[in-house]
């Protein structure tokens, strides 16, 4: 496993995450015993990077996480989110009062003093326009309870927002093979400022493994199952926009031009390593085989500048115009 340094601050953080959603809620059922062998075997691949939120299962994942990292004496570094918990919801989320108490409430979740990284979790456009919950967040550091905040942002209008403010350590974004809008729109400024990214989706929800078909299903309480035209929330989040049938169609297009020895999964996820911009990649995982799998991206080697250019021309001639949501 390789390391990069996480915003200017310098410490380092595994190239290749875990993202924790599906240890939570909404990617079908997962026992404690299963959520436990995925974050142990992510770490002993070398993952030092979880990224959870306190809505996921309305706080499972973070007490699971927090039960986990009680047991180890590994250095982690885990970053969370907030603004979407239910309680008391939506714009009444939206205070220094809520924000304190659910950063509270996480640290209590995770058992530790003080949070590595808090992140404001894909709230409106015009809530982060309004520039109040920066403050918040500089007050809640002041405070001690966070060391650095972020924010998960939907579109790259929402980026160039949080990329004006001060003291931003980090952007997540969905970034892919299928959505390739940020290099051009915020890459070198997040790198000027020395602001980390975070790439969720690296594999658009599992497509991008390659391993679905037109008839694939999925349980009744996985959002690739009630979320593929963003009935819940953001159809983003769901194979990064992508209708459903027709990311299989490319998913399996991309495959004649996936490296001898390399499955399309790790093309993938080489991909998204090969920008210097991106900090770490968080895919997820159900499966201790997916954790442990996902981590091998990163020995591999960079993947040729002819087939950089071979997969930009693809999104642009084939996924770019089917994205759908804010992007």
């Amino acid at each position: 496993m390789k390391f990069r340094n996480f915003d200017a601050g310098g410490q380092p953080v595994s190239e290749i995450g875990l993202g924790t959603w599906q240890i939570g809620a909404d990617w079908g059922d997962l026992d404690d015993a299963t959520a436990e062998r995925i974050l142990a075997e992510a770490v002993d691949s070398g993952v030092t990077f979880f990224d959870t939120a306190d809505v996921y299962g309305t706080g499972l994942s973070e007490t699971r996480i927090g039960r986990f990292i009680k047991s180890r004496a590994d250095k982690l570094f885990i970053a969370t989110k907030l603004g979407r918990f239910p309680e008391p919801g939506g714009p009444a989320n939206v205070s220094l009062k809520q924000f304190r108490l659910h950063t509270e409430n996480s640290l209590r979740r995770l058992g530790v003093e003080a949070l590595d990284l808090t992140q404001v979790h894909c709230l409106p456009t015009e809530t982060l326009q309004q520039g109040d919950l920066f403050e918040w967040l500089r007050t809640l550091k002041k405070e001690g309870k966070i060391k650095r905040f972020g924010l998960s942002v939907e579109s790259m209008e929402e980026a160039r927002i949080c990329l004006a403010e001060d003291g931003v350590s980090s952007l997540q974004i969905i970034f892919n093979i299928f959505r390739q809008k940020p290099i051009t729109e915020i890459f070198k400024e997040a790198q000027t400022k020395g602001v980390a990214l975070i790439v969720r989706l690296p594999l658009a929800s599992g497509l991008l493994s390659g391993k679905f078909g037109p008839r694939s299903t999925f349980a009744e309480n996985d959002h690739r199952n009630y979320n593929q035209n963003g009935d819940q929330f953001n159809v983003g989040e769901t194979f990064a926009g992508i209708p459903f049938a027709k990311g299989v169609e490319l998913a399996d297009r991309l495959k004649s031009l996936t490296p001898e020895g390399m499955t399309l999964a790790q093309m993938a996820l080489r991909w998204v390593l090969d920008f210097e911009a991106v900090t770490v990649a968080i895919p997820g995982a159900t499966t201790p085989e997916q954790a442990k799998f996902n981590s091998t991206a990163s020995d591999l080697l960079p993947l040729s500048g002819e087939l950089h250019q071979q997969l930009q021309a693809f999104y642009q001639t084939h996924a770019q115009s089917l994205i759908r949501g804010k992007y």
